[in-house]
């Protein structure tokens, strides 16, 4: 069994419903648990700003999946909940982000480990530091320490 940790987002259609229901979906992927969940996070839009606040979250899941086999799946729920893939940052019903998976690294077209810009995100290092608190990204140090560079990013905890 491999650890892994997934960012959870939405901000559009009901976005607090969509990220608890991201959740329940993980709980039945094959040959995987949820074995922590965050508290749900508001945060603002990155880049493309003319959107509305996302609700953000990160689960741990202990799974036999491979790296891309989880990938998958995830891609699966993204596509049951209307996910589109326009423009980068663009809002969304639902974005599930594979950011680490144990130890490995991967750096293949469609599937990059550690996730190449969660150092630089509050929104997903508050949430994955909640359940994680000594988690490290490979390659970049702590995830604490990460944090503590990213003070002008404001984070909301809402639950």
């Amino acid at each position: 069994m491999t650890i892994a940790y997934i960012a959870i987002g939405s901000n559009l259609e009901n976005p607090q419903a969509r990220v608890e229901r991201a959740f329940d979906e993980l709980t039945r992927l094959p040959r995987t648990r949820l074995s922590a969940r965050s508290s749900l996070y508001r945060s603002a839009p990155v880049g493309y700003t003319a959107q509305p606040d996302f609700i953000n979250a990160v689960a741990e899941v202990d799974t036999a999946l491979g790296a891309h086999e989880l990938l998958a799946e995830l891609q699966a729920i993204e596509a049951r909940h209307g996910r589109r893939r326009s423009v980068a940052n663009a809002p969304r019903t639902l974005d599930l982000d594979l950011l680490l998976y144990g130890d490995t690294r991967i750096d293949e077209p469609q599937l990059v480990v550690p996730h190449p810009r969660m150092h630089e995100r509050a929104f997903v290092l508050e949430p994955l530091l909640e359940i994680a608190p000594h988690a490290a990204i490979p390659g970049r140090g702590s995830a604490a320490a990460c944090l503590a560079g990213r003070a002008d990013q404001k984070v909301e905890r809402i639950r």
